[in-house]
């Protein structure tokens, strides 16, 4: 058993052994919530900063601090573009969260986001080699109820300090005003994941999906269930893609969207949900039966299922079905009820089943190449071409129904993803710094390789001690005891 499971990698064979075939998914996840607890208390946390510049001795103290270090200061005073050459700003993203929605655990309290600020900070630096650092901030008024206009102010107040921001688990409606704002204002990019990190890889999936199927983007009919930031943005790129607005049916809590529902009109906050109803779902089909009848792609973007989305739906929708189930950390239904019901594509968030929607594939390579070219801002475009760039990179090395999309430890995935953003960056006129798509691909790959293989020598060498094989055991023993046969 400790071989099996000491490095991770038999995860799902050790699983399918130990467990129930019905369990085996949510005993993975109830091992992986009681394995990351313990192994962050073991380390403290997942990030430190070390420095890139060498100490040879005590003059260097001296260079890199006071007194030499004042001409760095005097040289940026004049010349603010400077910072990007002097200082690690021109590498250096802030993950930024008010923790109010934090994966489906919902507002966890001013740091309980910290943990997956962490997480995308290791991403970033270790799959695309940008340096990150995680910023929990404090939203909330008197009341307790979160402000956009903190989170606006507090963005524009570090963006002396940094490249680039992502924005991440910050709650409707806050989380539209927050990133149309500070799109314009900012001259640094400011990125939302879960908008458009998610909306990126969806589309990735969705160009091959419909491939396979021999499906082309302006003739199928779409459902979209849900109409949270995520699924807004996912329904703008697939328009932007070719979609059929006439064959795009979006639902939210309260039924149907569609230019009768005066109740979005009327409310300011729903402005991005009213500008899809005006032009989606023009027959105003109510209701999931008849909206999937001979659908050909389904995104479901709402609640944890194993059964938000039901079996007969599908069952009603086109011959070669794609079925997108993205909810975390249960899907809306979990992949093979969904293939029983005759879906031939179906794709989840999770990396225990085939296709996942990962925004990991997204980010790291969309911000590195925003970097090096510093751009203004990522528009849409960019994140577009990321999405076309993840899905060649996998039709290249070859894709089938059960493998839609690259997965985070293939090969360059991110330095071709990062060359191919910042090539649209320069197309837009966002750029500030034109570079030929060789030289991206060159120094992006250049970091990412030098990061992989100080961690790896880091670890190798004992600096990161191998996690403790009791950890892991006791993290499986609990998951035994919850759910054994």
């Amino acid at each position: 058993m400790k071989q099996l499971i000491s490095d991770l990698s038999n995860l799902a064979e050790v699983f399918a052994s130990l467990f129930a075939a019905k369990d085996v998914a949510s005993a993975q996840t109830t091992f992986l919530k009681q394995l990351s607890l313990s192994m962050h208390a073991n380390y403290k946390g997942k990030m430190q900063t070390l420095p890139k510049a060498g100490i040879w001795g005590f003059n260097w103290f001296n260079v890199w601090y006071t007194p030499g270090v004042s001409s760095v200061s005097t040289t940026i005073r004049d010349n603010i573009q400077s910072s990007y050459d002097l200082s690690n700003r021109g590498n250096l993203v802030a993950v930024v969260s008010d923790s109010t929605r934090v994966l489906g655990d919902g507002d966890c309290g001013v740091a309980g986001g910290l943990g997956v600020m962490e997480g995308k900070a290791m991403l970033m630096k270790y799959l695309g080699g940008c340096d990150a650092i995680a910023l929990c901030m404090d939203s909330r008024n008197a009341e307790g109820k979160p402000q956009a206009d903190k989170i606006i102010d507090f963005v524009k107040m570090l963006q002396p300090s940094v490249g680039a921001v992502n924005l991440e688990d910050i709650s409707q409606p806050n989380c539209y005003r927050v990133l149309d704002e500070l799109r314009e204002a900012c001259d640094i990019p400011v990125w939302h994941d879960d908008a458009q990190g998610t909306a990126c890889v969806t589309l990735a999936g969705m160009i091959n999906a419909l491939k396979l199927a021999d499906k082309k983007m302006g003739d199928v009919r779409c459902v979209l269930f849900g109409a949270g930031a995520s699924n807004t943005t996912i329904a703008s790129f697939l328009l932007q893609s070719g979609l059929d607005p006439s064959r795009l049916i979006i639902f939210d809590s309260k039924g149907a969207l569609h230019p009768g529902r005066t109740d979005i009109e009327q409310n300011p906050t729903k402005y991005k949900q009213w500008a899809l109803a005006k032009v989606s779902n023009p027959d105003r089909i109510e209701g999931m039966e008849n909206a999937m009848q001979d659908a050909d792609v389904l995104i479901a973007l709402s609640t944890p299922g194993p059964d938000t989305i039901k079996p007969e739906w599908i069952s009603r929708m086109a011959a070669k079905s794609i079925v997108f189930t993205c909810a975390n950390p249960v899907p809306e239904i979990y992949p093979y009820d969904a293939k029983a019901a005759g879906a031939f594509i179906v794709a989840t968030g999770r990396g225990d089943f085939p296709n996942q929607v990962n925004n990991s594939c997204g980010f790291p390579g969309i911000l590195k190449g925003a970097l090096l070219v510093r751009a203004a801002k990522i528009t849409d475009n960019m994140a577009i071409a990321a999405a076309h760039s993840l899905a060649s990179y996998a039709e290249r090395r070859g894709i089938s129904p059960e493998d839609i999309l690259p997965k985070m430890d293939e090969p360059d995935v991110f330095a071709y993803e990062a060359a191919d953003v910042a090539m649209q960056a320069i197309a837009d006129g966002v750029a500030k710094i034109i570079l030929s798509r060789e030289e991206v691909f060159r120094l992006a790959k250049a970091d990412i390789d030098a990061t992989r293989a100080l961690c790896h020598k880091m670890m190798d060498d004992g600096y990161i001690s191998p996690p403790p094989y009791d950890l892991i055991e006791a993290a499986l023993q609990f998951t035994l005891a919850k759910f054994a046969k």
